[in-house]
């Protein structure tokens, strides 16, 4: 805990994963929600099978859903959707002739049947 898990659709490649990980990772550790750096665990979905609308071309999206255990308080998820999506807005790309959407999602993870184990 927590997850992060950024979608994004193959037309923004080359999507700069990397770079857009170590920001979005420096980010968030440094908010008091996130005791320790090595519980994050970020990741990219791409896909290249998606829908926006009716239009068959033209439009693109990213989507970010941060997953965290319940009981945090609704200022402290908007701090913190607002710090990854500060960092998607600086490192989208933005190819002419695309529409790109950008969306963050909070999502409560039920801390009584949550399951970790470190090996």
């Amino acid at each position: 805990m927590p997850h992060l898990v950024i979608e994004y659709t193959d037309n923004l490649r080359p999507f700069p994963e990397a770079r857009i990980l170590e920001a979005v990772n420096a980010s968030l550790t440094a908010s008091p929600e996130i005791l320790a750096e090595s519980d994050l665990k970020s990741r990219y979905i791409t896909t290249d099978r998606f829908a926006i609308g009716t239009q068959p071309e033209g439009r693109a999206f990213v989507h970010a859903q941060l997953r965290l255990l319940s009981g945090r308080s609704p200022e402290a998820k908007q701090d913190l959707a607002g710090r990854v999506g500060a960092v998607l807005r600086a490192h989208t790309p933005r190819p002419e002739g695309l529409a790109v959407q950008l969306s963050v999602e909070i999502v409560d993870m039920d801390r009584g049947s949550y399951v970790k184990e470190k090996l």
